[in-house]
């Protein structure tokens, strides 16, 4: 009987793999001392053969069978190495990934649990699994997800989500934070306390700090252009009318664009262009909280802080403890 089953595609990323696999080993190692039960699993690919990773690396798997029967394991999907929302769709149509939905959603309807990362996310979209559920996945792909599934809640600023049987992570190395709330689930808060201590790895609950305004873009030239025109001109930004007449489009084709490239609103953009820079400057500089509240124009420092708090789900003076 295992408790987890790894499914391996060509083309994973390696660190998350490896990630999986050396917390799972950690794990197992740590169980006797914390008094909980041994961790254990199997990694299946969807090829036959080695499993070629991302960067070259390659791993040993028994091939998922055809009609691989469901069982009491949760079935974990680390991210696959794409690049764009296109080589998504292009991953997903292919014979290994189709083998993999039609599995995850067998799995599912007999009731198992599901997980994945990253772009692993879009398998269980692909398998019918994020119908009216929230879910997570690499903030820089999450308006593609959401435009593909509009009945799914679709939060990117969130690391992990779990919803009934189905757990969803952010960018690749959110794997590392899936597999510990699994294995805190699975096997309780001691043994995944105990690994997190081991491993060195930190409690960390958004993506919202690790956001690059620009990439949010997803090669939307016409947002790309609106972020660097919002930077320029902080702290005074313009109107959003201003900023649409600007670029020769209404207020509401603004909209539309903005939130079809990134998932928010025009104005979240520009509270997030803000943002991002008061965080540089308070990992960079030696300015105030007030000045810095007044360089990306927010009229006190109790304005940002607040700001900071529900995005980053940080204070400014952690930002600036992080450099100390």
């Amino acid at each position: 009987m295992f408790d987890f089953t790894i499914l391996v595609a060509p083309g994973a990323y390696a660190s998350a793999v490896a990630a999986t696999l050396d917390l799972l080993s950690a794990a197992a190692a740590m169980a006797p001392r914390v008094g909980a039960a041994t961790p254990r699993w199997r990694v299946r690919g969807l090829v036959e053969g080695p499993v070629q990773l991302s960067n070259g690396l390659s791993i040993a798997a028994k091939p998922l069978t055809k009609n691989a029967r469901p069982d009491s394991s949760i079935w974990v999907v680390p991210g696959l190495a794409t690049d764009s929302p296109r080589a998504v769709s292009a991953r997903l149509a292919q014979p290994d990934a189709l083998r993999a939905i039609r599995a995850l959603q067998v799995h599912a309807r007999a009731g198992g649990t599901v997980a994945a990362s990253c772009s692993g996310v879009f398998l269980l979209q692909a398998a019918g699994l994020l119908q009216g559920r929230r879910a997570t996945t690499t903030w820089w792909l999450a308006a593609h997800l959401q435009g593909l599934e509009p009945g799914c809640t679709v939060d990117a600023d969130r690391l992990v989500i779990s919803d009934g049987p189905v757990w969803t992570a952010g960018a690749a190395f959110a794997q590392t934070d899936l597999m510990l709330q699994l294995l805190r689930v699975r096997f309780g808060v001691a043994l995944a306390d105990a690994v997190s201590r081991v491993l060195l790895i930190d409690g960390r609950e958004a993506q919202a700090p690790f956001v690059v305004p620009s990439m949010l873009a997803n090669g939307n030239a016409l947002v790309a252009q609106l972020s660097r025109q919002i930077e320029d001109a902080l702290p005074q930004v313009p109107s959003i009318a201003r900023m649409a007449a600007d670029l020769c489009i209404s207020e509401k084709t603004l909209a539309r664009r903005v939130r079809a490239a990134t998932g928010r609103s025009t104005s979240a953009l520009v509270q997030f262009v803000r943002l991002r820079r008061a965080r540089l400057l308070l990992e960079t500089s030696q300015m105030s909280v007030e000045q810095v509240a007044a360089q990306v124009g927010y009229r006190d420092a109790t304005a940002l802080r607040r700001l900071m708090r529900k995005v980053f789900a940080a204070t400014p003076r952690q930002f600036r403890r992080l450099e100390s």
